[in-house]
């Protein structure tokens, strides 16, 4: 096994902590990237907040009391 030696310059060492990646690592990280981040509507945002304060409040069903209530039965 060879060892290198590396020598980083203060600027760089400065700027926080230093990682080394794999470069087919960093090239796959650098295609995910690229994926656009989804965004909730307003109205999306606000159910959510309803659905949060409901769970909290404990007012939601478990699976099997959906279940349930739609008529499935266990086969």
């Amino acid at each position: 096994m060879n060892t290198y030696s590396i020598k980083i310059p203060k600027s760089l060492a400065q700027m926080g902590d230093l990682m080394l990646v794999p470069r087919a690592e960093y090239e796959s990280f650098l295609e995910f990237k690229k994926i656009k981040e989804y965004t909730p509507t307003k109205a999306e945002r606000a159910s959510l907040k309803r659905a949060r304060l409901n769970r909290k409040k404990g007012n939601y069903l478990t699976i099997r009391e959906l279940k349930n209530e739609l008529g499935f039965t266990n086969r």
